[in-house]
């Protein structure tokens, strides 16, 4: 038997932890490519696994970057997942990132409403399904850009399930029916995950309820919760809760 030292062992465990936040490091990059209309889209790839990973695609919420998923996305990565958290055109800064995808619009003379971020979202789901994955895409959206991740898992074949943190019917100031998201949420068949602060859920519910897939679910705080993907963070205390339905929903794809 190897005998250590009392005084050697917190050196041990010392260097064990460092190691592990060089391996967490590392496996973030920053990655740009194309959206459908030509302006550069900057992410940030947490690709710790093989290609024969699903892939989760993350999407912020209003006036927010990549920056939101810095805690969230590698805890997706212990869980056996790759993931891209995507900046849209629709953004700001969050968490001291800043949205490079709204500067390269902006510098382009490019509309950033909500709507606008959907060539995004598009080429984002395009790129994980033909350069990240052999497996699964997993749309995750949050705010805004889960109600778009909604509408565009009823429309592309590439998504194979959808996540959607406090979505609403948010487009009709923006010219759109007050149906845009209900509408395609009646041809998603593929697995759907919803949650949001307990105070949304009316905003959500009907376009919950217009969704005919036999493998959808949703949670709801016994706590007042919070708005989009934040949810998830640490700092929350109810966010536990939000992570356990989280972790079922994955398990169960």
């Amino acid at each position: 038997m190897l005998y250590i030292q009392p005084m050697i062992k917190p050196l041990i465990i010392a260097s064990l932890c460092f190691i592990t936040l060089v391996v967490t490091a590392q496996s973030k990059t920053t990655i740009t490519f194309k959206s459908q209309d030509g302006i550069i889209i900057t992410a940030d790839s947490y690709m710790p696994h093989s290609k024969a990973a699903p892939v989760i695609v993350l999407f912020h919420q209003a006036n927010w970057s990549r920056g939101e998923y810095l805690e969230i996305a590698p805890e997706l990565n212990t869980l056996g997942f790759n993931c891209i958290a995507v900046d849209l055109r629709s953004g700001g800064a969050i968490n001291n990132v800043t949205n490079m995808t709204k500067l390269n619009a902006a510098k382009a003379m490019k509309s950033t409403q909500y709507i606008d971020a959907i060539p995004d979202m598009k080429a984002a789901v395009k790129y994980a399904k033909n350069n990240l994955t052999d497996g699964k895409v997993i749309v995750w959206g949050s705010s805004y850009s889960s109600a778009l991740s909604l509408k565009l898992a009823g429309q592309m074949n590439e998504i194979d399930a959808v996540m959607a943190f406090s979505p609403a019917e948010y487009f009709v100031s923006q010219g759109k029916a007050r149906d845009f998201v209900t509408s395609d949420a009646g041809n998603i068949f593929k697995p759907v995950f919803i949650t949001s602060a307990k105070s949304e859920k009316s905003s959500w519910w009907s376009i919950y309820v217009a969704i005919p897939s036999e493998n959808k679910t949703f949670y709801l705080p016994e706590s007042s919760g919070n708005h989009g993907s934040r949810a998830l963070w640490s700092k929350f205390a109810d966010s536990p809760g939000y992570w356990n339905s989280v972790k079922n929903f994955l398990k169960s794809l």
